[in-house]
């Protein structure tokens, strides 16, 4: 197999994570905001403003999220790190209620967002992006990592449903499930202390 080399996603890189955002899907307009804002304060967002918000955010540090590069383009995203700044996590009722790990802990992270454009799906790019996450969170001191992927029971879904990631790609990333979220959804959590 080939190594998918990983980047984490910084200001001098910030085209390169416009491009994976931009390659079809909601990641253009979403701009990876939605995980850090409120339902009522993402409503009153625009487009651009989400862009300079993300871009204040990737200035500010530490890297939200890494970028996956496929003959040196930019091809897929991945959103990382302590669930203290990723607000929308603790406010996500089923995530409150299924999740064991106090939301004021900052060595508990999370993966909330994955994209990959459109001409690289299906060529396992969400496992070398979880891969590298991991990498990064373990690095940066991480003491469990959380995900909120979606069970497709082998079946074929709308890719932008797919943005929490598959519970496939977090199971042979050595994730655990945890807690059914809903029907569909699990937590599934990677615990780093171990």
């Amino acid at each position: 197999m080939v190594t998918i080399p990983t980047e984490p996603a910084t200001t001098a890189r910030w085209d390169d994570v416009q491009h994976a955002l931009t390659g079809g899907g909601d990641g253009a307009s979403c701009q990876c905001i939605w995980p850090v804002l409120s339902n009522k304060d993402w409503n009153a967002t625009t487009t651009p403003e989400r862009t300079e918000m993300f871009r204040s955010e990737i200035d500010q540090g530490p890297p939200p999220g890494i970028i996956a590069y496929v003959d040196g383009e930019a091809a897929g995203w991945i959103r990382i790190g302590p669930r203290t700044r990723q607000a929308r996590v603790p406010r996500t009722r089923i995530i409150a209620a299924a999740s064991t790990e106090p939301f004021d802990d900052p060595s508990v992270w999370a993966v909330t967002c994955f994209v990959v454009r459109r001409e690289h799906r299906g060529s396992g790019l969400n496992r070398e992006l979880l891969r590298a996450a991991v990498d990064y969170a373990r690095e940066s001191g991480a003491r469990l990592i959380e995900g909120y992927p979606v069970d497709t029971g082998g079946e074929k879904q709308r890719t932008n449903d797919l943005f929490h990631g598959t519970l496939g790609t977090f199971l042979a990333a050595g994730f655990t499930e945890k807690t059914a979220l809903k029907p569909g959804r699990t937590l599934v959590a990677l615990d780093l202390s171990a």
